[in-house]
């Protein structure tokens, strides 16, 4: 455990440029590859995936037949993307990898599908075996087996990422988007299976259409709840962002909490599957009373806490502005969403897409930069937080040319206007209401101020209409429309046209 020093390191003076081919000093970047120090490791997950997702091909085209198959995964894989991008979205704010998103999607299609249908086949046979019920046996293993057998397989992919991937792991959003793509993925598999042999069902009694089986199953599973599967793994999710927040040294905290996480979402698990055996009206029941206000608190909870990370970023990286790593107005632009899109888009416009992604690496190493502060603030850093740091403010300072004059352009563009108050009354260097140069293009005489008579700290550094100095130089006496907003080249010369020093923000 560490906390964060009183005040960060300055930067190099003079920066070095860095080597071609060289690697940044700490040997890291935030997204470090695991599997390139584990080549053996890595090699074999992939070869588990693999193999499982063969064999639960298999497994499901056995089941369904070709044709139940096909028609299956047609209509299982649309509410994949729309799933994928919201999770996506709420991780916007310190984006993981794509890699970990591909792993816990796998993981859930292959490796946690096969083995709850292997888990759950043998579990039935034997209840129905050792009762001689078939019906009952059934039954129990859809509300008692099922939940304990697929929320189990689920949460391992979330426990994977949550130990091999920590650095990728440190709250609350990251668990819930790992698990909820997990979830998205074992309930597409499932739905191939569901849905196939749905179809299946209608050609032996040649029903279709609207009364046909299919169109009641797609219509249950895939308008209806496409985010069961995901809300009850996010419950797990919400778990392990919880214990990635606590102190190391609350061990206890750190295993119940995931353990508390995914017992809740075996429970809900088992509520959902036993509707069914409520009456009638059981499905909508638990549908009207349990699903949809969890999913809304859910929700409710993630956004919240991007809200909260979002202003974790705008406290936290003053204190680098200040150490002069980052420039005075990134903060503030790295602390909005809009801000960061415009950013982005600046520099692709100016210098293309290789530049825009670089504006974006920028603001994922800041925000982690942000996150690791707050944690060695509150003590929950880890022993190697000033070489994690260093690492962050490397990677840095190695874009800084191509990200700071986007995200200072950002910063102009997205603070709010500090409106200046007019004294009534006229004084030095300011002429009054009934002054033919109040207000106005005319010139003032020597000593008053200036031309333009501006009012003293209206104009603020920088070549352009809005002044230069305390006079406040420029065509009207309020600097630029009134605000005095720099727009010629300020102290940080780069690439892009018009760019200057910071607008002055209220955070």
């Amino acid at each position: 455990m560490a906390t964060s020093p009183p005040y960060p390191p300055h930067p190099p003076q003079p920066p070095q440029p860095p080597q071609p081919g060289a690697v940044p000093e700490g040997g890291g970047i935030r997204h470090a590859h695991w599997w390139q120090r584990t080549w053996v490791r890595y090699g074999a997950l992939i070869a588990l995936l693999a193999l499982s997702g063969l064999v639960i091909l298999a497994l499901v085209r056995e089941q369904t037949g070709t044709q139940g198959f096909l028609v299956g995964l047609g209509l299982a894989v649309l509410p994949v993307p729309l799933l994928i991008a919201v999770f996506r979205w709420l991780d916007r704010v310190e984006p993981g990898p794509w890699r970990n998103l591909v792993f816990a999607f796998a993981w859930g299609a292959c490796a946690a599908a096969l083995i709850a249908i292997v888990a759950n086949s043998f579990a039935t046979r034997w209840i129905a075996t050792a009762t001689a019920d078939p019906a009952g046996a059934d039954t129990l293993g859809a509300t008692v087996v099922a939940p304990v057998v697929e929320e189990s397989a689920k949460a391992a992919a979330v426990l994977l990422v949550f130990l091999f991937r920590r650095r990728d792991f440190t709250g609350l959003v990251d668990g819930v988007v790992i698990a909820g793509v997990t979830g998205t993925g074992f309930a597409f598999t499932e739905n191939i299976l569901y849905l196939g042999n749905a179809f299946g069902t209608d050609q032996l009694t040649g029903d279709g259409g609207i009364a046909s089986v299919t169109a009641a199953t797609f219509f249950v599973r895939i308008v209806m709840s496409p985010f069961a599967h995901p809300l009850f793994t996010v419950l797990t999710g919400i778990g392990f962002g919880v214990a990635a927040l606590s102190a190391h040294r609350r061990r206890a905290r750190r295993v119940l909490l995931p353990l508390a996480g995914l017992l809740l979402a075996m429970v809900m698990h088992a509520l959902w599957n036993g509707s069914a055996s409520f009456g009638e009206w059981g499905f909508l029941a638990v549908y009207g009373a349990f699903m949809v206000p969890a999913f809304a608190v859910l929700t409710w909870l993630v956004v919240w806490t991007r809200q909260r990370e979002l202003g974790t970023v705008r406290e936290e990286l003053p204190a680098y502005a200040a150490a002069g790593w980052l420039a005075p107005g990134e903060p503030y632009a790295l602390g909005s969403m809009r801000a960061r899109r415009l950013a982005r888009d600046h520099a692709r416009r100016y210098l293309g897409k290789p530049a825009a992604r670089e504006v974006a690496r920028y603001e994922a190493y800041a925000t982690s930069l942000a996150f690791l502060r707050h944690r060695g603030s509150l003590g929950r850093a880890g022993a190697d937080f000033v070489v994690r740091e260093r690492e962050l403010l490397n990677e840095l300072w190695r874009r800084k040319d191509v990200a700071r004059p986007a995200l200072e352009h950002a910063a102009r563009m997205t603070a709010p206007p500090v409106p200046l108050a007019v004294p009534p009354w006229p004084g030095y260097g300011v002429l009054g209401p009934g002054h033919p140069g109040y207000g106005g293009p005319s010139h003032g005489r020597p000593g008053h101020g200036g031309p333009g008579q501006g009012y003293p700290g209206q104009g603020y550094p920088g070549q352009g209409p809005s002044g230069q100095g305390p006079s406040g130089q420029g065509p009207s006496s309020h600097g630029q429309g009134g605000y005095g907003y720099p727009t010629g080249p300020g102290p940080y010369p780069g690439p892009y046209p018009g760019h200057g020093p910071y607008h002055p923000y209220r955070s």
